[in-house]
């Protein structure tokens, strides 16, 4: 006989995850977008399609999993790669919701559904993780497993049978959490939490390193996609070297630790408003009060805790600029304490007011739908054409045969992805500017276009101009609007003429 506990977690489960869906489709940008911070789309999703390997650390798992949505016979190659990233999103909520029904205390004698979907709603709802979740990018594929491994590794002692899987699973998870954003390593006090002492730890150990070694087979197809020498190959990690380089994340070590002490509180003050942002003044408060007046001494408080504040010094001190979306994970946190301060402020009502315990829950949820309103503008990626715009004007005005130079992420990726991808203005070379200083890009150059003629020395894209005299080459970056600077033929290194869209502007 079925429960009917378990009736209402499944309706409410479906409920959430066709709500979540529902909001992300409509935001999602139906083609290539550089909304929300998303200029790495267009790289992602071409090295996706043709077997290449993306910008350090190479994330493996996100390009095996990414090519499967590709295949999905609806929208664009870029709309399909999107839903990844909406999907991983609502699996996330429904393992948020599926964590709290069972973390949370009982309500008028059953599970605290409502502070549950509370916590659900305000995680999928918030505008930092709905920003991620409509546009190609790895973060909603990381937080899933961020909420996969907190939910397993905060189980309660269950039996050894059950536990032995459950290590293995706490693993794997790690592994290919690795596998897809290596700031998973942060959490690795969760993947050592509940291994008890003495000789009873070894035998978990082991299984959790299985898990572990396991997952993170996945960064061989690196070296496999490499040996393929896709027209996308950083560091071609064929050698260990280059390996090393890539999943390490070699070009960003430096930016590690690096920013200014008066840049920190700046970005103190900018974390501030943007988890304020997420629920609302409401929410904050709610979150505090739970953190302080109904926290208790489990294993969830600590990880949750620690997912918090290791991702909040990792997204303060990394000096980069879109070192926000690593408050994702502190944005999981915030929405599980919300769900704690709900709870709490529900159970501790007198008996007499029963009834509005549960209106309690159900205006707050209302309140975050009124909420979601308001942040739809902030986060709407589906009118942001600007990305669809530039690829087509840029490749429409490019001379046959020529040599395209560009500059700047938006630029570089936007046309990898019209001409890799989607296969179009083959008789062009794209060169991108920022990565001739490196030997694997320009072994990638000549592997990619034969015809081209690189000279021995550093290529400056002045020498490669002179050494292709008889190609057109334009200059191509976008600064707010389309720059684009072109000459058909060479005279002098520098002396170029201007034709084609904002030339000279």
């Amino acid at each position: 006989m079925i429960r009917p506990g378990l009736i209402i977690r499944t309706i409410l489960t479906i409920f959430l995850a066709i709500s979540l869906m529902a909001l992300y489709l409509s935001t999602m940008a139906p083609g290539l977008t550089w909304a929300n911070y998303g200029a790495d789309g267009g790289e992602f999703i071409a090295a996706v399609a043709t077997g290449g390997v993306p910008h350090p650390s190479g994330y493996p798992l996100y390009m095996l999993i990414a090519r499967l949505f590709q295949f999905l016979p609806v929208g664009s190659l870029a709309f399909r790669t999107n839903l990844l990233s909406a999907t991983a999103t609502v699996a996330a909520a429904v393992l948020v919701f599926q964590l709290m029904v069972k973390a949370l205390p009982l309500l008028n004698g059953g599970p605290n559904y409502l502070a549950a979907l509370a916590s659900a709603y305000a995680f999928g709802c918030g505008p930092l993780i709905w920003s991620q979740a409509v546009i190609t990018e790895v973060y909603g594929l990381h937080i899933l497993f961020v909420i996969l491994i907190l939910f397993l590794s905060s189980r309660e002692p269950i039996s050894p049978g059950i536990s032995s899987y459950l290590d293995l699973g706490l693993g794997l998870a790690f592994g290919l959490g690795l596998a897809n954003n290596i700031t998973t390593s942060l959490l690795l006090p969760l993947l050592c939490s509940g291994l008890g002492g003495g000789s009873s730890r070894l035998y978990p150990v082991l299984r959790r390193a299985a898990g572990l070694a396991t997952g993170l087979l996945v960064y061989m197809i690196l070296p496999l996609r490499a040996l393929q020498n896709p027209p996308i190959n950083w560091g071609n990690p064929r050698t260990w070297d280059g390996f090393l380089w890539l999943v390490t994340g070699g070009s960003y070590r430096s930016e590690l630790l690096s920013l200014a002490p008066a840049l920190v509180v700046e970005r103190i003050r900018a974390t501030a408003a943007i988890l304020l942002d997420q629920a609302g003044l409401p929410g904050l408060i709610l979150a505090m009060v739970g953190l302080i007046f109904f926290h208790k001494a489990s294993t969830l408080s600590r990880n949750t805790i620690w997912i918090m504040t290791a991702f909040t010094a990792f997204s303060l001190t990394y000096a980069t600029f879109d070192s926000f979306v690593y408050l994702i994970p502190v944005c999981l946190g915030f929405a599980i304490w919300i769900g704690i301060g709900l709870a709490g402020t529900q159970a501790v009502l007198p008996e007499r007011f029963i009834g509005f315990r549960s209106i309690v829950g159900l205006a707050f949820i209302i309140f975050l739908v009124f909420l979601a309103g308001n942040h739809r503008n902030l986060v709407d990626a589906s009118r942001d054409m600007r990305a669809e715009t530039f690829g087509r004007e840029v490749l429409r005005r490019a001379p046959q045969n020529g040599i395209v130079f560009a500059e700047g992420d938006e630029a570089v990726f936007t046309l990898w992805y019209f001409h890799f991808a989607l296969k179009q203005r083959t008789d062009l070379a794209i060169i991108a500017t920022d990565l001739l200083q490196f030997d694997w890009y320009q072994e990638n150059l000549r592997t990619t276009y034969p015809e081209l003629r690189l000279p021995e020395s550093f290529p400056f894209a002045e020498m490669v101009v002179a050494s292709n005299p008889h190609r057109p080459v334009c200059f191509v970056e976008y600064t707010g609007r389309t720059q684009m600077q072109c000459t058909t033929a060479y005279t002098q290194p520098g002396n170029f003429s201007c034709m084609g869209y904002g030339c000279g502007q």
